[in-house]
């Protein structure tokens, strides 16, 4: 006979393991939903991208409840890799947001089931006004889908829903189809990591995408020592710099090597007498370099393949100074 205590451990390890089957099976329902949706991309999905690119509008996409969120995340992807869009709510639309719609602009529905009663006074507002009409709809017979130009079918077989009521794998559907259409707009219009950075250029991605070598190390003191320079002058001279190395260079500061606070500690342990020591005997030669117009995230890049904390930056063939770790550590984008 098993302890009350031993029952009610027993019971909380079913309970757990019922927990992460359920989320499993959700997540295999919606996987196996989005994979689906290949069988769907078809010659209306085609000339719907098409349209759009060829549009001098915008795309204004609707939807209501559910829909309406997905609607407005898929507007946020398109106007940020380059076709202006817009969201519209379905009920709004019919209480006078219709007249955001202009001559040349494109309307997207979203839908489930395509037959619900502000979808059904919507769509023949919409065809009266001449606007190209998309439907993003689960199901092809639906009152939304007849009446479109043209269809991107996401049909699902059932909701993650126990009870296949609470749009959950339809939602994802819409979102993966949305994503879809999104990203083959964003490569026929061949849209660069360049022109992704004009409309980030806040936060850790924006940085990544437009932050220049030469904006962050400015601020940097310059240590710099010609190769003839005293092994005191040179830790003299990486200590009041702060940065832990100093470039060494010749006449025209252009670059000879690198001092290290590892070569210099390297050096201690290998050498007793350190009076005659000069800059050229301690120097790495040939060391890693960045040239200031390059991005701060190349910058980061190479200290990390080469476990490095510092880089040197150059002009053309003359040293301009130092980008530390600490630098893209304080702009956010390590």
């Amino acid at each position: 006979m098993l302890s009350i205590d031993e029952i009610k451990q027993d019971n909380k390890l079913n309970i757990q393991k019922n927990i992460q089957q359920i989320a499993k099976n959700v997540l295999l329902n919606e996987a196996k939903a989005v994979e689906n949706l290949i069988q769907f991309i078809d010659n209306d999905f085609e000339a719907c991208v098409r349209e759009i690119l060829a549009s001098k509008g915008r795309v204004v996409i609707t939807g209501i409840g559910k829909s309406a969120i997905i609607a407005n995340k898929i507007v946020a992807t398109m106007n940020s890799t380059g076709t202006p869009a817009l969201f519209m709510h379905a009920a709004d639309a019919i209480h006078g947001d219709l007249g955001m719609i202009q001559k040349d602009d494109i309307v997207i529905c979203i839908s489930k089931s395509g037959n619900t009663p502000e979808i059904k006074v919507l769509v023949p507002l919409l065809k009266r006004r001449g606007s190209k009409l998309v439907a993003l709809v689960s199901n092809k017979s639906s009152y939304l889908a007849e009446h479109s130009d043209y269809v991107l079918n996401a049909t699902i077989g059932e909701e993650a829903c126990p009870n296949n009521l609470a749009p959950t794998t339809s939602t994802t559907a819409h979102l993966a189809m949305g994503d879809a259409l999104a990203i083959a707009l964003l490569e026929l219009r061949n849209f660069t990591s360049e022109d992704f950075a004009k409309y980030h250029p806040g936060g850790a991605l924006g940085k990544q995408l437009y932050l220049k070598v030469e904006d962050v190390f400015v601020n940097n003191a310059l240590p710099m020592v010609k190769s003839d320079t005293p092994l005191r002058d040179v830790i003299l001279e990486i200590s009041s710099k702060r940065l832990g190395a100093t470039a060494v260079v010749d006449d025209a500061q252009i670059l000879l090597g690198i001092i290290t606070d590892g070569d210099l500690r390297r050096m201690l342990q290998k050498e007793s007498n350190i009076a005659k020591i000069k800059a050229t005997d301690i120097m790495t030669r040939s060391p890693r370099c960045i040239d200031k117009n390059e991005f701060a995230v190349k910058a980061l890049q190479i200290m990390q393949e080469n476990s490095i904390s510092q880089l040197v930056v150059k002009d053309g063939e003359r040293v301009a100074g130092f980008v530390h770790l600490h630098d893209l550590l304080k702009e956010g984008i390590v």
